[in-house]
């Protein structure tokens, strides 16, 4: 049983999908394809210098969110690892929904603010904070604008407009061969992935991977087009952050991705180079839809560790965990 047939399970064990008792793996999919700086500026963040020898692949950090964000990315040798003066940054978090911070369905705002102070402590010639939300933009937004506004006034942006985005070709892609992706993430030196932790009713999760999915125009065609999975894979070949900083402060462990469902408050930051390694080691870190499931039971997870985009085998890389208190 993969993450996708436990979904189902779930989902119909708990009266989901349109109160329908069970639907078989293909109409299941058929459905699915029809639906459309505090700390920063009191200058008590903590602050860790690192040899490159010592960085580790992954960093899991418990504490608060903010704090916890920072250090993740203080111990994979800094934010001057990743941004250099001048560079034009785009951070990418989940602000496709209006729900609340306890609710589980978007990135921490505190932790989106931190990683904009990182940013713009390094001298990055621009920050923008960007998403293709899935409800109108002003409802989703105004958690992560209002904690970002210290840094200026034109940063985070949900882009509901055609005109964002430009025609790109996927040249190593196998399903997906081109998509309209946001102007601003292909002319971006630098793109961070900041998904909060969240189950997916049509890939199982929704962590860095599926989450290239919102700097598209037309996501609901990679859904009943292309194969999903294999056409994540795809996109993530042209889009590669060079950060993955993924928010598990709250894990929305069912009924994703609008909830409401079980959330778990894990007040975990992890953060990786690796895409593949930061959602593979969420898989594992905790339950979903009330069972703990190996990477490789993500579909996308294991076409993505196949054709050699990041590693899935964390109980071999090196994982530095530390708990702020």
């Amino acid at each position: 049983m993969d993450i996708l047939d436990l979904v189902m399970k779930w989902c119909a064990e708990n009266g989901r999908m349109g109160g329908v008792a069970w639907l078989s793996r293909r109409e299941f999919m058929r459905r699915q394809g029809l639906l459309a700086a505090s700390l920063a500026f009191s200058g008590l963040a903590p602050k860790v210098s690192w040899a490159a020898s010592d960085r580790p692949y992954l960093s899991v950090v418990t504490g608060a969110p903010g704090p916890a964000a920072r250090m993740a990315i203080e111990l994979l040798g800094g934010m001057g690892s990743f941004v250099k003066r001048g560079q034009k940054v785009v951070i990418k978090p989940n602000m496709s929904f209006s729900g609340g911070v306890r609710d589980g369905v978007t990135t921490h705002p505190e932790v989106v603010r931190e990683i904009v102070a990182m940013c713009s402590e390094c001298r990055a010639g621009r920050i923008l904070v960007l998403d293709h939300t899935l409800r109108p933009p002003e409802r989703c937004i105004g958690e992560i604008r209002n904690a970002c506004r210290p840094f200026g006034g034109d940063i985070v942006h949900g882009l509901d407009s055609r005109d964002f985005y430009r025609q790109a070709a996927i040249p190593q892609g196998v399903d997906l061969k081109g998509a309209e992706v946001m102007k601003d993430v292909l002319d971006a030196d630098v793109l961070i992935a900041v998904p909060v932790a969240k189950s997916h009713s049509s890939t199982g999760v929704s962590l860095s991977m599926k989450g290239m999915m919102g700097l598209v125009w037309n996501r609901t065609v990679m859904h009943w087009r292309h194969d999903l999975d294999e056409s994540i894979v795809d996109l993530c070949t042209l889009l590669k952050p060079s950060l993955v900083v993924i928010d598990a402060t709250r894990v929305l462990s069912t009924n994703g991705p609008s909830g409401p469902g079980e959330v778990i408050f894990a007040d975990t930051v992890i953060a990786s180079r690796d895409m593949v390694a930061a959602d593979a080691y969420t898989v594992a870190a905790f339950p979903w839809y009330g069972r703990r499931l190996p990477p490789e039971k993500v579909r996308h997870v294991r076409i993505a560790s196949a054709r050699g985009l990041g590693r899935m085998d964390v109980g071999n890389l090196e994982v530095k965990k530390v708990t702020l208190r």
